[in-house]
């Protein structure tokens, strides 16, 4: 009986690639053991069936970004822990692999609201970050807010024009009735509470908040506490 080895070393006796060739490979996705995709080059082996995926390409893989609605009141550190294959949408699991590597290196970005729940987004690309991030003044972000209480007169007009609340200048937002008791915020770059405190300025009470877009990207159908990945068609 031999020693298990790394499965690297296994792979390179198989196919005659170098050691840098079998990572990449691995940490692909391309290889399976006894049918399972393992993409940890020192996992360990010894008489399981190791094989490579014939449309195997030793690149490093691209960086990915994932798109978690949170629950509310759950801040980004305690939520990224949450990422996993078993939490990915069922939906939106057709053609997808996660790999142990897409949740490794993660930053987020963009805030919620205070106890808002909704889109989250974890990145390993440093240009989505960037753009998140140095850009964050020119993006968008949609939130709908359930609400409770009498809307003061002319309460939306002056939501979409600006207004002062108890001495304080208020930003001008773009805001609309999605239902009786739901609003629609959309606005650039939001600061921490102001959307309860644009509510309190015009008579109501914020009784849940749910973050729904960031510039482009929406949070679409996926269930709270689950996550997708961005497509490439999808832009901030």
């Amino acid at each position: 009986m031999t020693d298990p080895i790394r499965l690297s070393k296994r792979l390179i006796e198989l196919v005659g690639c170098s050691r840098r060739e079998a990572e990449l490979f691995i940490e692909g996705g391309w290889v399976t053991v006894d049918g399972e995709v393992i993409d940890e080059p020192q996992f360990k082996v010894d008489t399981q069936k190791v094989e490579l995926d014939k449309d195997a390409k030793a690149t490093a893989p691209e960086p990915v970004t994932l798109l978690l609605h949170a629950p509310a009141g759950v801040d980004a550190e305690t939520a990224m822990q949450s990422l996993g294959a078993e939490t990915l949408s069922e939906e939106h699991r057709y053609g997808k692999r996660p790999l142990k590597g897409h949740f490794l290196r993660l930053n987020a970005s963009a805030d919620l609201q205070a106890n808002a729940s909704g889109l989250l987004v974890f990145t390993q690309d440093w240009k989505i970050l960037r753009k998140l991030t140095a850009d964050a003044s020119k993006i968008e972000q949609e939130y709908v807010v359930e609400v409770e209480g009498d809307m003061a007169a002319h309460g939306l007009n002056r939501l979409n024009h600006g207004l002062t609340y108890k001495g304080k200048e208020l930003p001008a937002v773009k805001a609309s009735w999605q239902n009786e008791n739901r609003l629609r915020f959309a606005m650039k770059n939001p600061q921490p509470g102001i959307i309860a405190l644009l509510c309190q300025a015009v008579g109501l009470k914020v009784i849940a908040m749910r973050r729904i877009r960031i510039g482009g990207v929406s949070i679409g159908k996926v269930p709270v506490g689950q996550w997708r990945y961005l497509s490439a068609k999808e832009k901030f």
